[in-house]
C-alpha cells in the first residue's frame, strides 16, 4: 500500500509552476508577445463572450434613454402608422359584394311601373341580389299556397335566362352579358310574386284568376322589354323582345294557377 501511495506522489509531481510560465511569456519582444495579445485580447471582449456589432455599442457621450417597456424609437425607423390607417380607407362590404340599395329600390319601382322609362345605366348593372329575394319570395308563396315548386322556379329561371341571353345577343349590337339578362328577368318577376301571394287567399282556378294572369303576364314582359330596350339601345322592337318574355313568365303563372 505504501508502494501505491509513493507511485502516485512521483507521478503528479512535477517542477512547472505558473512563475515559469510567466517568465516564458516576458522572454519574448514586447512587440511579438503572444502572451500579452491573448491578454489584451480578453479584456476587449465582452463578458458575454458574443459578437457585438460596431453600430449597436454605445459612446461615452451617449446614453441609453429608454425603458423596457417603452423602447426609445429611432429617428431612421420606418413608421408603422401606414397600417392603421388602412382600415379606414377600405370600402364598405356592401360595395365590394355589389349591393347598392339605391340601385334596387330604382329598379323595384322601374318594374312595379312599366310606363315609367327606364335609366339604361342603372339596368345595364350585374345585381343579383334583387333577383334572388324575388324567386325566394316565389318560392316561399307557393309553398304557403301549398305547392312546393322551388326546382321548378330555378330550373325554368335558368333555363329562361340562358334562351333570352342567346336572342338578344342576336338582335343586339352590344351584346349583353348573362348576368345582366338574370338581373333584369329577376326584378321582373316580381308582379308574379303578387299573383302567387293572391293564389294564397283565393284559387285562380276559374276566369278571374285567368284573367289576373293575363294580366300579370303582360306585366312582366312589358316590364322586361322595357328595360332590355333600355340598356341595349334597340328602340322599335320593343314588341320582338316581349314576346318570348311572356312565354317565359306564362310558364311561372302556370305554377301559379295549377
Amino acid at each position: 500500500m505504501s508502494s501505491f501511495e509513493q507511485f502516485h506522489i512521483d507521478f503528479y509531481q512535477s517542477n512547472y509552476t505558473i512563475e515559469d510560465q510567466e517568465e516564458g511569456c516576458n522572454s519574448y519582444g514586447s512587440d511579438k508577445n503572444p502572451c500579452e495579445s491573448r491578454k489584451r485580447q480578453a479584456e476587449e471582449q465582452p463578458a458575454g463572450g458574443g459578437f457585438v456589432p460596431s453600430d449597436m455599442l454605445l459612446s461615452p457621450q451617449q446614453s441609453y434613454s429608454g425603458s423596457i417597456l417603452q423602447p426609445a424609437c429611432s429617428p431612421n425607423a420606418p413608421s408603422q402608422l401606414g397600417y392603421v390607417d388602412g382600415f379606414d380607407e377600405e370600402p364598405p362590404l356592401l360595395e365590394e359584394l355589389g349591393i347598392n340599395f339605391e340601385h334596387i329600390w330604382q329598379k323595384t319601382l322601374t318594374v312595379l311601373n312599366p310606363m315609367k322609362p327606364a335609366d339604361g345605366s342603372i339596368m345595364n348593372e350585374t345585381d343579383l341580389a334583387g333577383p334572388m329575394v324575388f324567386c325566394l319570395a316565389l318560392g316561399a308563396t307557393l309553398l304557403m299556397a301549398g305547392k312546393v315548386h322551388f326546382g321548378y322556379v330555378y330550373g325554368m329561371s335558368a333555363i329562361g335566362c340562358l334562351a333570352m341571353h342567346a336572342l338578344l345577343n342576336l338582335m343586339s349590337v352590344s351584346g349583353v352579358s348573362h348576368g345582366c339578362v338574370a338581373s333584369v328577368l329577376g326584378y321582373c318577376l316580381l308582379p308574379m310574386v303578387l299573383l302567387s301571394s293572391a293564389a294564397v287567399l283565393f284559387s285562380l282556378q276559374g276566369t278571374p284568376g285567368t284573367v289576373l294572369a293575363l294580366f300579370i303576364i303582360g306585366w312582366c314582359s312589358l316590364s322586361a322589354s322595357k328595360i332590355f330596350t333600355s340598356a341595349l339601345a334597340m328602340e322599335g322592337q320593343q314588341l320582338l323582345i316581349a314576346y318570348p318574355c311572356a312565354l317565359l313568365y306564362g310558364l311561372f303563372a302556370l305554377l301559379t294557377v295549377f
